[in-house]
């Protein structure tokens, strides 16, 4: 059999109610020379014989088979599988439009890139949300690597596996961490840093679902944020500053930063039964790096207001509450109906 064009990895854990609907929009792409890389991650549920009903219909689907081990290591097994020039990934619970492999495959080809980035629809129980405007943006060396960290809106790059196709070899010996949430945050650093040149269509092709009721905002912060995604962090700024680009590992810490706070405030709204463990950690971490503060709030993009913030804070954690509380109740309030 010829080399396929791209190798699509779908991890596949419990996801029995939705996967179908993922691996029909595989089906439906618009390009027939893909394999799909089916990783059935151990599921208890009835995902892994949908998978292989699927395998049966189409030899262009591949089953794996392995013992549970996450996110991760399902998509480090579906990568070892892979025989593509290109590489993706899509989730189990999403689905993908007709034209996205296609199309993202020929600005790599046209661009003559390593990495192609799109944006993606918000999928929610009330509604669709799809922010794209349809533009074409192409980077040299690290500049998509800076778009990256700057976080702009307008470039849903994001830390996601499942938005991007990859030239498999610029992969290489690069894989996700295992037994870590949150994997995608180093993992992209590390690839966006190494690409010659980059591409970023601002087409909505992937369909990510959220589940409103299960979001941060809903049931608090997990403590998950503190096990995986702040160490995920520090282990990113890390990164960038091994390979000489401490400029960017400042715009990195001053987004943590906002983080950071943005995490205080919604711990104090929680009920979580640790939430004074995980304020009194938040506080300390920022008062450990006050002396830096005025370098990092210094840095490309930040803002003079976050920094008025940032130093209310250090100053007192309950004079920036009062004050959120002021500006959130009192002033917004104020400025909308002076806007009418």
């Amino acid at each position: 059999m010829a080399t396929p064009k791209i190798s699509v990895v779908v991890p596949i854990y419990n996801v029995e109610e939705c996967l179908a609907w993922c691996l029909d929009s595989l089906l439906a792409q618009d390009m027939p020379d893909w394999e799909g890389v089916l990783v059935n991650d151990g599921s208890p549920d009835g995902s892994r014989d949908i998978a292989a009903t699927y395998c049966e219909k189409d030899a262009r689907f591949t089953l794996v088979d392995k013992e549970n081990g996450g996110l991760s290591d399902a998509r480090n097994a579906g990568i070892e599988a892979a025989e593509g020039t290109y590489i993706a990934f899509v989730d189990g619970d999403d689905w993908i439009d007709r034209e996205m492999y296609q199309a993202m495959i020929t600005a790599l080809e046209e661009e003559d890139a390593d990495l192609c980035a799109c944006s993606y629809k918000r999928i929610r129980r009330d509604g669709v949300t799809d922010p794209s405007t349809g533009k074409r943006t192409v980077w040299e060396g690290q500049d998509m690597l800076t778009a990256f960290l700057m976080e702009k809106d307008e470039y849903q790059i994001q830390n996601s596996a499942w938005n991007k196709v990859y030239k498999r070899k610029l992969l290489g010996e690069l894989r996700f961490p295992k037994g870590k949430l949150y994997e995608d945050i180093v993992f992209t650093t590390k690839l966006l840093a190494r690409i010659r040149k980059g591409v970023y269509l601002d087409q909505a092709f992937y369909n990510y679902v959220i589940d409103r009721e299960g979001s941060i905002m809903n049931r608090g912060i997990k403590k998950s944020i503190f096990t995986d995604q702040i160490p995920a962090y520090e282990e990113k700024e890390a990164f960038l500053r091994e390979i000489g680009r401490d400029d960017l590992a400042d715009v990195h810490r001053y987004f943590f930063y906002k983080r950071l706070l943005i995490y205080y405030r919604t711990l104090l709204a929680s009920k979580d039964p640790e939430r004074k463990k995980y304020c009194t950690w938040i506080r300390q971490r920022l008062k450990r790096d006050a002396g830096e503060m005025d370098r990092v709030y210094g840095c490309p993009g930040a803002s003079r207001n976050e920094y008025k913030k940032m130093k209310i804070f250090l100053r007192s954690a309950v004079l920036y509450r009062m004050t959120m509380w002021i500006n959130e109740k009192l002033l917004l309030p104020m400025k909308t109906r002076g806007r009418k």
